[in-house]
């Protein structure tokens, strides 16, 4: 007997190892080559993990949840007529077509070409996950690989089941429906694709006919019993522990990045209130001129805080370790990050050369940046290649906040919400639309004259922005 053993390959940028969320095959399942098998969570993405063999599957190592380090086995393939009790899970693995070219490709980071002729590959991006458009190659891969193989496999009882992956993007609604005892295959997705979203498992949840958990009696009603393990005591709050919620992942490598920059950047901050009204009204007459390509209020912002980074390239350096000391490294462009609140935290995919996009341009990079933040889809490039972050806070109802800065850059500028305000015009009060622009800057790098002086160049470009759009 021939097994192959895969072992979870190099997810790229140096990630050692990821979460497993779901398995999206079974053991005794007949599987084809490259088709998805299990999705895992690293710090920076979901990631759909493709099959270099096919075969049947023996065995699957590891447990949703559990942690996979890069390099241990992830599944275990022998020959269709392997069962998963014959598996022999010490063989090493064998060269089979399809196995050395994933390999390659695997190693090398590029995107598989799609193989009209055998139906053996489809567009994914190894160690990445992907992008839009290979979103909808990997979809025709798993659609290839459901029609020609016959994913039956038997239950206990002795009947086949057929089994399909339910598509769940975000594990947190992964998560609220194991919490709640929802089977999600059974679930019909409302998202894009047939996508689970949080509200179709609330919904199940809200006519599901199980009965509810007892909650814990009270210690008063039965002293002598012990808390189980769902009611742990905390001993300074006096209060039973309702929930655990492990901290890796994505919410790991954020809660690192805060560390990171609190601990080694000595940031000060700065910021001011500014009457916007001119750019509100701007908005208003091209969004009504051209209701489908009128520039984001965002997009002018971003288009103003490229023009003013060019003019102040400090604000777009970043300082560097080196054998002789430290070094400030300027950069020939500007990749503009921006932060994005996601279901799995908080991610800043940046694009690329920001300052040759108009305002038009930066409009559709954003909405398609940030729409690939919150599905799961940033590669790792895009997610770290930022050299200066853009935070609109403003969409929360904050007016201000002292950001912290996204090491290594620099700096970051924060937008509040734009509101009615009394303002001084030429000597009357009257009302305006004002809002509060705050700057957080790496004072090993810059002093608070050039932070200043950069802060002032947006606000006046975003107060008088038709003077400031004719001079870019």
């Amino acid at each position: 007997m021939t097994t192959q053993v895969f072992n979870l390959p190099d997810l790229g940028e140096g990630l050692t190892e990821a979460d497993l969320v779901t398995w999206l095959v079974e053991e005794g399942q007949t599987i084809a080559v490259d088709q998805p098998i299990a999705e895992v969570e690293t710090a920076k993405a979901l990631v759909e993990v493709p099959s270099p063999y096919e075969g049947t599957v023996l065995t699957l190592h590891g447990k949703p949840g559990e942690t996979l380090h890069v390099g241990n086995p992830l599944i275990t393939v022998g020959g269709p007529s392997d069962t998963p009790q014959s598996a022999d899970q010490t063989s090493q693995p064998a060269d089979q077509p399809g196995a050395l070219s994933y390999r390659e490709e695997e190693q090398a980071g590029i995107e598989v070409p799609e193989d009209t002729t055998d139906g053996s590959s489809g567009s994914v991006l190894i160690g990445y996950g992907t992008s839009a458009p290979a979103a909808s190659g990997r979809t025709r891969a798993r659609k290839r690989a459901s029609q020609t193989t016959s994913t039956t496999a038997p239950s206990p009882n002795g009947t086949g089941t057929k089994t399909t992956a339910p598509r769940v993007i975000s594990p947190l609604v992964r998560q609220l429906a194991k919490r709640h005892n929802i089977n999600i295959s059974q679930l019909a997705g409302s998202g894009p694709h047939g996508v689970i979203l949080r509200a179709d498992v609330q919904a199940a949840i809200e006519q599901s006919s199980a009965p509810v958990a007892p909650v814990a009696p009270a210690p008063t009603a039965q002293p002598d019993k012990a808390p189980g393990p769902a009611e742990a005591f905390e001993a300074p709050s006096g209060l039973n522990i309702s929930e655990r919620i492990p901290v890796k992942g994505m919410r790991k490598m954020v809660a690192q990045q805060m560390v990171r920059s609190r601990s080694q950047i000595p940031e000060a901050t700065a910021w001011l209130d500014l009457d916007v009204t001119e750019l509100v009204d701007l908005r208003a007459r091209l969004k009504a001129q051209s209701p489908e390509t009128a520039p984001s209020l965002l997009a002018l912002i971003a288009r103003f805080t490229t023009a003013a980074l060019r003019r102040y390239p400090v604000m777009n350096s970043r300082i560097i370790e080196t054998d002789d000391g430290q070094e400030i490294i300027y950069f020939d462009g500007i990749n503009l990050g921006l932060a994005a609140q996601t279901d799995r935290g908080l991610v800043v995919p940046a694009i690329e050369h920001a300052e040759q996009l108009s305002a038009r341009e930066l409009t559709v990079e954003i909405n398609d940046l940030v729409t690939k933040a919150r599905n799961g889809q940033c590669t790792p490039t895009e997610l770290t290649r930022g050299t200066f972050t853009l935070n609109n806070y403003g969409v929360f109802g904050t007016d201000g906040a002292a950001a912290i800065i996204n090491a290594p850059e620099v700096a970051i500028l924060g937008v509040g919400r734009i509101m009615d305000r009394p303002w001084v015009v030429d000597g009357e009060i009257k009302v305006r639309k004002v809002t509060e622009l705050t700057l957080s800057f790496d004072h090993r790098v810059t002093d608070g004259g050039t932070a200043s002086a950069f802060l002032t160049a947006v606000a006046h470009a975003m107060q008088h922005p038709v003077s400031a759009l004719a001079d870019l």
